[in-house]
């Protein structure tokens, strides 16, 4: 690996066409991904300059903060500009191919060909094959808390040339800008940039040899990793030489208080759980269902007022997205429930929309409901969740209608999965 070979045209233009493809926010120069094109035009043999020579200074990231999907607190992202993820996305397509061929099997997270389901597949194996017990390891603020100088002996490994060593390390060290002030840099490998998650895997890969060194049967996607053993006390002694060695080695922490020796039905791994059983079956976790309840309550809530069928097209690529990523889910009972919770939700918007009990009595009788009962219906006085899931409002406003509309039925939509896997 040297700098000529990430600077090689075609290694830049499919860097360019890549973040173009990926979108997204501007960095601390405002530059959006539609003006970087003229930007290049004007400044790129410069900056192939600088690179050449070893003098290219990267730009600091703007510091960003989504909320978790836990709902455990706010991640901190560090939003490169777009110049500077194009660089970092080169680097990544010349150091990945010589990096991947040597990481685990083990290993699921940020690869080319690998998934999440792929991991949630190889742990039920684990557990099948009577590794019954998880060691499930939480690794503190772990892009946080990336040790610089313990990553970049791992990258001197193998990264000879020395002008991408000390490019990767001023990536590292760019400051974060939050407020108009620019904070400097002395752990840690923020979200956000083309290049973490390759460092992630690189540091981590140590771990991951060192669990196969020991023969213990493991998953890792990124920094969640879990380790199958046979009993409990197993399972204490393993967390404890574990936390010994990361300490150690790669000065990073177990916390303490989301890390647990449990049995896997209790515990979630990738938004999967498992039953309690010999075979053991998958199913969606229950802090996952929450979690996608909560995200339709807000569309819903800021739908107020709307269109059903255009609420319902906001709907569909959520609800898509979500059946696709549980695909590999046995238990199906969760895809029933949430069919029926988000029809009854939507029926509870059409109630709030017809307001008064005659709209609602006009309203019903149209969709089919005999006077009398529509009367006694539109006037019951009772709340619109209720009255969303009364038989009135499944007959007027049936599974056939909310379809008709684009309604996804998420149980559907999961069997016609299954038979093209």
């Amino acid at each position: 690996m040297v700098m000529e070979e990430v600077l090689r045209r075609e290694n830049m233009l499919q860097a360019y066409q890549r973040v173009v493809k990926n979108g997204g926010a501007p960095g601390i120069d405002g530059m959006t991904v539609d003006a970087m094109a003229q930007a290049l035009r004007e400044r790129w043999e410069e900056i192939r300059k600088e690179l050449l020579s070893d003098r290219y200074q990267p730009q600091a990231v703007r510091k960003v903060e989504i909320p978790k999907p836990d709902g455990g607190g706010m991640r901190t992202l560090g939003i490169p500009t777009v110049i500077d993820r194009m660089i970092q996305q080169a680097l990544l397509q010349v150091m990945q191919p010589h990096f991947d061929a040597t990481f685990s099997d083990a290993s699921f997270g940020f690869r080319p060909g690998r998934s999440a389901q792929q991991a949630v597949l190889r742990a039920r194996e684990h557990i099948a094959a009577g590794h019954r017990w998880v060691v499930d390891m939480d690794l503190e603020k772990f892009f946080d808390r990336v040790n610089h100088d313990v990553l970049m002996a791992r990258l001197a490994r193998r990264v000879k040339d020395k002008r991408i060593l000390r490019l990767i390390r001023r990536y590292l060290t760019a400051g974060m800008m939050e407020g108009g002030i620019v904070s400097p840099r002395v752990e840690g490998t923020p979200q956000g940039g083309p290049l973490s998650p390759l460092l992630s895997n690189i540091l981590l890969d140590e771990l991951d040899k060192e669990l196969e060194q020991r023969g213990h049967r493991f998953v890792r996607y990124a920094d969640d990793c879990n380790i199958y053993v046979r009993s409990q006390k197993a399972g204490e002694r393993v967390l404890a030489s574990v936390e010994r060695f990361l300490a150690e080695r790669l000065r990073l922490k177990v916390n303490r208080e989301k890390s647990a020796v449990d049995r896997p039905w209790n515990r979630k791994f990738l938004g999967y759980t498992v039953l309690s059983q010999r075979q053991p079956k998958l199913r969606v976790a229950p802090e996952a269902v929450k979690r996608l309840k909560g995200r339709l309550r807000g569309m819903l809530r800021s739908g107020r007022g709307r269109n059903l069928g255009r609420m319902i097209a906001d709907l569909t690529p959520v609800l898509r997205g979500w059946v696709a990523y549980f695909r590999k889910v046995e238990v199906k009972a969760t895809f029933t429930e949430l069919d029926l919770w988000i029809r009854r939700k939507l029926r509870v918007i059409l109630w709030r929309q017809w307001k008064r009990p005659k709209t609602r009595f006009k309203e019903l009788v149209k969709r089919g409901l005999e006077s009398k009962r529509a009367r006694l219906a539109a006037g019951n006085g009772r709340g619109s969740w209720w009255n969303a899931g009364a038989s009135h409002m499944s007959h007027a406003v049936p599974p056939s209608v909310l379809h008709h509309l684009g309604l996804v039925s998420l149980l559907r939509e999961h069997q016609r999965l299954a038979c093209l896997s």
